[in-house]
């Protein structure tokens, strides 16, 4: 087995290598003048099982091209089986058409990698199930549930008076999944916005007086609906809210946004690395899926069962 990364999460690639016990194969990843990248495999990986790990994380365009041009380099490296391992699937919000003559960008992406030389393909609570039928070739998503489960429980959350909250009502059946794994209640936010530029109104369904809620949501990306949600949960009487959440996208302004807000902390995985912002902040911690995609990783190369993962 060969493991190899390209610049979007070095640190990830690193730990999950560690995880393995198999060092990263050297692949070179760089710009020309004009901004056109180069990859090129520096070690034999004729017949091989070449694992290849990058999130499409900002710069998104940057990082897709990096795993669709290193995949091209392994193919026409003969290698035997490649899998694109993506922690973090960009463009997974873009799942179906939202309005006339719109694209389904999921579906594209998907064609592209399978295209590039992907036998296969490793990622982690995608946005929406579907995506995983986008994909013509192996497709294993793994869920972050299990490692929330054990941060909700390391971090003295799992009482009475725990309460999961879905913020939006197209994230219940994750939120159900975790709620009922830690035996809490669940609670829904209802998000509408009554038109273009105002503010949106939130509903809560669910009893959060005096709880400690926890917003679980599969990915923030500038945490304003998350901060809104907080509001109107502390507003609504609840004890304390934070927010467990697998990608931290955190584009600009989410860090600010959290600092000032009533979160009391948000938890993400390392799926995307952290920016010097992300990491100086004092509100916002990061739990490591490194052991988890070594397991995934080595149960693919062996022929196992991926699926005894999520219990």
């Amino acid at each position: 087995m060969k493991l190899l990364t390209g610049n979007a999460n070095r640190p990830l690639a690193k730990a999950i290598s560690k995880s393995l016990g198999s060092p990263l194969t050297q692949c070179t990843v760089r710009r020309f003048a004009d901004q056109e990248i180069f990859v090129e495999v520096e070690e034999n990986v004729r017949g091989q099982d070449v694992f290849f790990i990058q999130s499409t994380s900002s710069p998104v365009n940057d990082h897709l091209m990096e795993l669709l041009i290193a995949m091209d380099a392994l193919r026409r490296g003969s290698a035997n089986r490649i899998t694109a391992v993506i922690p973090y699937f960009g463009y997974a919000r873009q799942d179906r058409k939202s309005a006339p003559r719109s694209p389904i960008s999921a579906k594209l992406v998907a064609n592209l990698i399978t295209e590039a030389g992907a036998d296969r393909v490793l990622t982690l609570d995608l946005h929406a199930g579907q995506i995983q039928g986008f994909f013509d070739i192996p497709t294993d998503n793994l869920f972050a549930t299990p490692l929330f489960e054990k941060a909700l429980n390391d971090h003295g959350m799992v009482d009475d008076d725990l309460m999961i909250v879905s913020p939006d009502v197209g994230g219940v059946v994750r939120a159900r999944a975790i709620a009922k794994r830690v035996n809490a209640d669940l609670a829904i936010i209802d998000k509408r916005r009554e038109r273009a530029n105002q503010s949106e109104v939130m509903n809560i369904i669910g009893d959060i007086k005096g709880k400690r809620c926890v917003l679980y949501d599969d990915m923030v990306d500038t945490a304003g609906t998350l901060c809104n949600a907080a509001d109107a949960l502390m507003e609504g009487g609840a004890k304390s809210v934070s927010a467990y959440v697998t990608h931290g996208v955190l584009s600009n302004p989410a860090v600010e946004r959290i600092e000032a807000s009533l979160l009391e902390k948000v938890v993400v995985t390392d799926s995307i690395a952290a920016t010097n912002e992300v990491a100086a902040s004092k509100k916002i911690k990061q739990i490591a899926i490194g052991e988890l995609f070594g397991k995934a990783i080595s149960r693919i190369a062996h022929n196992q069962s991926v699926s005894s993962l999520f219990d």
